[in-house]
């Protein structure tokens, strides 16, 4: 049967009639989003088929309802994070974790640090920022998708570093410990505490009042973009960033087996052929382009990102840490203040393992200059001469320079936070 073009334009109408009423009665709402029910915002006894009801009464996901402040520790491996890390963890009012996403790189991608495939990293990222999200919203359960073996009842013995939580070490998640358990190592920690408990650790997360993490498996601040501008969210990025040839420096003394074949460059003053200098360009490549965003002070930005050098809060970790807490709003409590003097004066020996965190931190932050041969130093100033000179990393032009400049490598420079 044909039709008219009289039938096909009355059709053509009522069609685009149709669309016009139904657009003016979505946006002739207020939009906002329901979230999805879970224990924490509705029972299962509530009706679902009543979606208008259950927004209304359950907290929107336009804005921070918990107020909350949540803090993100963006570094790169032996860069000083983990002292850090230290600066949120003795806080009493922050529920503080450790390289979380561990699990996710482990579980996705297990040789991902020998991998430089583009969609390996988009994979990580994507289910990184995930795992983050539901983090900082004091979902531990959802941890279990990356935890081998899965957790039984929520409890595990597999989280990556859990000592290294003060909060994961302490009531109600441990109840083990008694007055003298107070200041822990942390492999005391997980001998005392034994299995995890994912529910009780969610109930201590959601007692505090606000959450960090720290992450060494993201590459740039543009990552986060989207977390950044999640509206459920309050995050705040932390930039650690350290001189090159100091990471390098660590990160062959740490990492041996790694960076063996820089290790043989530096006693037989010989390169190898097969020398992988991507372990070091992908640090400078990755400090240039997110430094580089965060300077240039993008809009989704503003308020949000700080960058800190590793030599200024070695050199005047007090008021470095006073700053650091000034940019993110929150009080410095004594806690903090006594940790810093305990664990910053330490003489070579007060540091018990590699990933410890009591020394002396100036003297700490200029080691490298001692470890590294200055053909090693001189190929660094030569791969990362654009990020040297974008954090103001002076550069030496000879062995005796090296050694006698000292700190003063360092030029002073005042990054303040993007406010």
């Amino acid at each position: 049967m044909q039709c008219s073009w009289k039938a096909v334009l009355l059709l053509a109408l009522a069609s685009i009639a149709i669309q016009y009423t139904a657009i003016r009665t979505f946006t002739a709402k207020s939009f906002h989003s329901c979230p999805i029910p879970n224990p924490v915002n509705c029972s299962l006894s509530q009706d679902t088929d009543a979606p208008d009801r259950l927004c209304d009464e359950s907290p929107t996901f336009t804005y921070n309802l918990s107020r909350k402040t949540h803090v993100l520790i963006l570094a790169t491996t032996r860069s000083g994070s983990s002292f850090v890390g230290q600066l949120f963890n003795q806080h009493f009012d922050v529920f503080y974790l450790f390289e979380p996403l561990y699990h996710v790189q482990y579980t996705l991608i297990p040789k991902l640090t020998q991998s430089k495939s583009t969609t390996d990293r988009r994979v990580m990222l994507g289910a990184s920022r995930d795992l983050l999200r539901s983090l900082y919203d004091c979902d531990l359960y959802f941890l279990e998708n990356y935890i081998k073996p899965q957790p039984v009842n929520h409890t595990t013995d597999r989280l990556f570093r859990r000592g290294a939580s003060k909060a994961l070490c302490s009531p109600p998640v441990c109840e083990s410990l008694g007055a003298v358990d107070l200041h822990l190592e942390e492999g005391d920690c997980v001998k005392k505490c034994g299995t995890l408990n994912l529910t009780l650790a969610t109930e201590s997360c959601r007692e505090h009042g606000h959450v960090a993490i720290k992450t060494v498996r993201v590459p740039e601040v543009s990552d986060l973009r989207a977390l950044v501008e999640d509206p459920r969210l309050n995050l705040k990025v932390i930039q650690l960033v350290r001189d090159p040839r100091g990471i390098l420096a660590s990160r062959s003394e740490t990492f041996r087996d790694t960076y063996r074949l820089w290790r043989i460059w530096d006693g037989t003053g010989r390169k190898p052929y097969n020398l992988d200098v991507t372990q070091l360009t992908t640090v400078c490549e990755d400090f240039w382009n997110s430094v580089s965003t965060g300077l240039n002070r993008p809009p989704w930005l503003k308020g949000k990102y700080m960058l800190v050098r590793y030599e200024d809060l070695a050199r005047n970790p007090m008021k470095k840490t006073e700053e650091i807490y000034d940019f993110l709003g929150i009080p410095m409590d004594s806690n903090v203040e006594r940790w810093i003097q305990n664990n910053t004066r330490g003489d070579r020996s007060s540091s018990k393992h590699k990933y410890g965190t009591v020394r002396n931190s100036a003297a700490t932050a200029e080691k490298w200059r001692f470890r590294l041969s200055y053909e090693i130093v001189a190929f660094t100033q030569h791969a990362c001469q654009q990020v040297l000179a974008q954090l103001g990393y002076k550069t030496a032009g000879s062995e005796e320079e090296l050694k006698n400049l000292s700190i003063s490598l360092v030029e002073e420079r005042d990054f303040l936070p993007f406010s």
